[in-house]
C-alpha cells in the first residue's frame, strides 16, 4: 500500500480541517461539532508534523478516554505511514509511568490497583456501623471517585459538599460521607493497594516534588494532543498541566455540547477557558459534518438553541454535507411493552428489506429500558448486542475461544478453509450456528463467538489461503489495540454508551419527561446535560432517525406522561403523528389530573407575582414574606412523618426531607409519583424510599385526590 505525500495528507481534508493540520506548532483548541471529522483533523496534524520533521512520532503523546478510541488513533496513524507515536488512555499513560518511576521516587514496586472500589467501600461502611444496602455501594465508590477527581481532599469534603448543596448517595449526610472517605483509606493502605483515581493522584505528586523525575519525562514527550477534552476533570488536567510544563505544544479538541460526563467530575470549562490558559492558543472550530443528513441535522442544531432560539455557550451550528433524507419522526406509543414491540417490528421490516443489522441502533436513557427491547427483538428473531459492557477482548468467552484458535494454528495444515476451521473450533467453545432464544449473557456469549468467526471470513475475502495463524496473529494485533471486531446485530445502547459511535438508522426510545430528562436532574446544570445528551443520541444518526415515548410504564396504566420538554420547538422538523407533533411544537396541555397546574419549581411567586430569588423560595413557588398557601394541619402531618421516618433511619430530619420541599408539597398536594417527582429535593432515591407515604398523607389531607 502506497502511502500518501506530505501535500496529498493535507489534499485529503477540509479547509477547516486542514486548517488544524498545517499548523503544527504551539497551543490550539479545536471546537469539532458531532460528525465533523475530529479524529481525521488530529491525526492527520500528527502525521503531517512527523513527516515534515517537526515532530519525531516517539516524542508525541496522544491522549484519549477509552482504549477502543486510542487504538483507532494508532490504527489511522499506521495506515498515514505513522508508527511511533504513543496514542493511550490517561490512566495507561500515568500508570506505565507510576511502575517506571515508583522505585526511583518511593521505593519497591508499585502496588497493585484495585480493580473494583466496591468490596473496600463495603469494609468501610462496616467498620463505621453504617446501613447501607448492597445496591448504594456502587454510589459511594462513585461520589468517592467525584471527590478524588476534583482534587478535593477527605478533609475538605463535607464543607464543599454543603457550600455546592450537593447531596450525598445512600442517604448519608456530608459528614458521614466523609467519613466514609477516610476510612476507605485506611482500607486501602492496610490491603497495600491503590485504586484507580491513585494512579494520577500519586503520579502528579511525585512530578510536583521531584523535578528530576518531571524533566525526565518532559524530555521523553514534547508534543501532546488531548481529544474528547470537554470531558478531561480537574485531576486530569493538572496532571496534563505537570507533563506539559512551561512549553506550549499542545492541542486539545472537543465539543461542549457533548459534555455528557458531569456526574464524574468532567467540565468542559477547561475545554471553553483554555484560551485563557494558554495565551495566544488558536482557536479553530470544525462546522461541517460528515455524518447526518440536513434533516437530522435540523433538530441536533434546534434541540441546542431550545425554545428561546439562544445557542448554547460554545457549541457549534453543524453544517451538513450529506444529501436530503427523510424526515425525523416522533411517535407516541400507550405504554411500554407497545413501544418496544413496534421498534422491534420497525427493525425487523429493514432487515427483511435488506439492511444490515449492524448499522441499526436502538438507545437509550437508563439500562433497565433494554430489557424490554431484547425481548421483543428475540421474539421475531432479530440479532442484537448490548454495548457498554466488559471490553471485547477480556470477555471470557474470547479469552477461552482464543487459547483454542491457538492450538488449531499449531496443527493446522491448511487442509481446511479458515471459516469452516474456525467455526469447528468455535463450536468446542460453545458457540452455535443458529442465535440462542434467549437475551442477556447468553445471547452476548454468542454474539461475541459470532464475531471471531466474521472475522475469518474477512480474512478469507482478503487472502483465499489465509490460514488459522493469520486470524491468530490478527486477533493478537487487534487485542494489543483493542481494536475489537464487529459484531454484527442491531446495537442497544446507553446513550452515554453510544457516545463516539454511528449507525444509519438510531431509534431513541423513552423520550419522556421523567427518562429525558431523567427525574434525578434536579438543578438547572444537571437538566443542561440532559438536554446534552440527548444531542449526542440525536447526532449518532446519519440518515433514518426515530424517537419515541410511551404514555405509560405498563399496559392499563394510567397515562401520566408527557413528550420530552426537550422537544417543545422542534415540531417544525419532525414527521409523525399529530398528537406527537403538537407535543414537540410546545402546545401540549400543562395540566394534570383534576385541572391543576403541573407542580414544578416556579421562577415568579405564586402570590404576589414578583421574581424569585432563591433556591428555597422557588421551591415553594413564593417569596419568604407572603403568607403560606398551605394548610397547616397538612403540612404538620408531614412534619410528624418526617421525624417518625428520621427516627427510625438515623438520620438528621433534613436528609429526608428540607422544610422547603415539604412546603412544596403541602401546596402543590401532588397526587401522583411523576407530580411528586417534579419538585426540587425529591430526586429518584427519595422517589423510591418515601413516594408510598407521602401521597397517602397528601390524599388523606386534601379532598378529591388520590394516591
Amino acid at each position: 500500500m502506497s502511502l500518501p505525500d506530505v501535500e496529498e495528507l493535507l489534499a485529503a481534508l477540509d479547509p477547516e480541517q486542514r486548517a488544524v493540520a498545517s499548523s503544527p506548532h504551539g497551543p490550539m483548541v479545536v471546537i469539532a461539532g458531532a460528525g465533523t471529522g475530529k479524529t481525521r483533523a488530529i491525526t492527520h496534524r500528527i502525521a503531517y508534523a512527523v513527516r515534515t520533521g517537526v515532530h519525531q512520532p516517539h516524542r508525541v503523546l496522544a491522549l484519549t478516554f477509552t482504549a477502543r478510541a486510542a487504538g483507532e488513533l494508532r490504527t489511522r496513524l499506521r495506515t498515514l505511514g505513522v508508527a511511533g507515536v504513543q496514542a493511550r488512555t490517561f490512566h495507561a499513560a500515568a500508570l506505565r509511568q507510576l511502575h517506571y518511576f515508583w522505585p526511583q521516587a518511593i521505593g519497591g514496586p508499585a502496588p497493585e490497583v484495585l480493580a473494583q472500589k466496591a468490596g473496600a467501600i463495603g469494609e468501610a461502611v462496616g467498620r463505621l456501623r453504617l446501613q447501607v444496602d448492597r445496591t448504594a455501594l456502587r454510589d459511594l465508590a462513585a461520589e468517592v471517585e467525584w471527590a478524588k477527581v476534583g482534587l478535593l481532599p477527605v478533609e475538605s469534603y463535607a464543607a464543599h459538599a454543603r457550600s455546592q448543596r450537593r447531596e450525598p448517595p445512600a442517604g448519608l449526610d456530608a459528614t458521614a460521607m466523609a467519613r466514609v472517605m477516610a476510612v476507605y483509606e485506611e482500607v486501602k493502605a492496610e490491603r497495600g493497594v491503590i485504586d484507580f483515581e491513585d494512579v494520577l493522584l500519586v503520579l502528579l505528586g511525585i512530578l510536583r516534588d521531584r523535578p528530576d523525575i518531571a524533566e525526565t519525562v518532559r524530555a521523553q514527550y514534547r508534543h501532546f494532543v488531548v481529544d474528547e477534552y470537554q470531558d478531561v476533570n480537574a485531576l486530569q488536567c493538572a496532571l496534563l498541566e505537570a507533563w506539559l510544563g512551561d512549553r506550549a505544544d499542545l492541542c486539545v479538541v472537543g465539543d461542549p455540547a457533548q459534555t455528557i460526563y458531569s456526574f464524574a467530575g468532567a467540565s468542559a470549562a477547561h475545554l471553553l477557558d483554555f484560551p485563557t490558559r494558554h495565551p495566544g492558543a488558536q482557536v479553530l472550530r470544525l462546522v461541517r459534518n460528515y455524518r447526518s443528513t440536513p434533516e437530522v441535522l435540523a433538530l441536533a442544531n434546534g434541540l441546542l438553541r431550545g425554545p428561546g432560539g439562544v445557542r448554547r455557550s460554545g457549541s457549534v451550528e453543524l453544517v451538513a454535507q450529506h444529501p436530503s433524507g427523510p424526515v425525523p419522526t416522533i411517535v407516541t406509543h400507550a405504554d411500554d411493552p407497545a413501544e418496544a414491540r413496534a421498534v422491534a417490528a420497525a427493525i425487523r421490516e429493514r432487515l427483511d428489506a435488506g439492511e444490515p443489522a449492524s448499522g441499526i441502533a436502538v438507545l437509550f436513557r437508563t439500562n433497565a429500558q433494554s430489557e424490554l427491547v431484547e425481548s421483543a427483538l428475540s421474539d421475531l428473531d432479530v440479532p442484537y448486542l448490548v454495548r457498554g459492557g466488559e471490553r471485547f477482548f477480556q470477555r471470557r468467552e474470547v479469552r477461552e475461544a482464543l487459547v483454542l484458535l491457538r492450538g488449531a494454528a499449531r496443527s493446522d495444515d491448511g487442509t481446511v478453509p479458515l471459516s469452516d476451521l474456525t467455526r469447528d473450533v468455535l463450536l468446542g467453545a460453545g458457540w452455535s450456528h443458529r442465535a440462542p432464544s434467549s437475551g442477556g449473557a447468553a445471547r452476548e456469549r454468542w454474539e461475541s463467538l459470532s464475531a471471531l468467526a466474521a472475522l475469518a471470513d474477512d480474512l478469507v475475502a482478503l487472502d483465499p489461503a489465509a490460514t488459522m495463524g493469520d486470524l491468530v496473529r490478527e486477533l493478537d494485533e487487534r487485542a494489543a489495540s483493542q481494536h475489537a471486531p464487529e459484531v454484527q446485530g442491531v446495537t442497544l445502547a446507553s446513550f452515554h454508551a453510544a457516545k463516539g459511535l454511528e449507525w444509519d438508522t438510531v431509534h431513541l426510545i423513552g423520550c419522556s419527561d421523567g427518562l429525558l430528562p431523567i427525574t434525578m436532574a434536579e438543578t438547572p446544570e444537571a437538566i443542561e446535560e440532559e438536554r446534552r445528551l440527548l444531542y449526542v443520541g440525536v447526532t449518532r444518526a446519519r440518515r433514518n432517525l426515530t424517537l419515541s415515548w410511551a404514555s405509560t410504564r405498563t399496559p392499563g396504566g394510567r397515562a401520566t406522561r408527557r413528550p420530552s420538554r426537550f422537544l417543545e420547538g422542534v415540531g417544525a422538523v419532525l414527521g409523525g403523528s399529530a398528537e406527537a407533533a403538537e407535543a414537540a411544537g410546545g402546545r401540549r396541555s400543562r395540566r394534570t389530573r383534576g385541572g391543576r397546574p403541573a407542580p414544578a419549581a416556579r421562577s415568579a411567586c405564586r402570590v404576589c407575582g414578583a421574581t424569585l430569588s432563591t433556591a428555597a423560595e422557588r421551591t415553594v413557588g413564593r417569596c419568604t414574606d407572603c403568607p403560606a398557601t398551605y394548610d397547616e394541619d397538612f403540612f404538620a402531618a408531614l412534619r410528624s412523618w418526617r421525624s417518625e421516618v428520621a427516627a427510625r433511619d438515623k438520620v438528621p430530619a433534613y436528609v429526608v426531607f428540607t422544610d422547603a420541599t415539604l412546603m412544596a408539597i403541602a401546596e402543590t398536594a401532588p397526587s401522583d409519583r411523576p407530580a411528586l417527582s417534579r419538585l426540587r429535593g425529591v430526586g429518584a432515591l427519595k422517589l423510591e424510599r418515601y413516594a408510598d407515604d407521602v401521597l397517602a398523607i397528601v390524599a388523606a389531607h386534601t379532598p378529591g385526590t388520590g394516591a
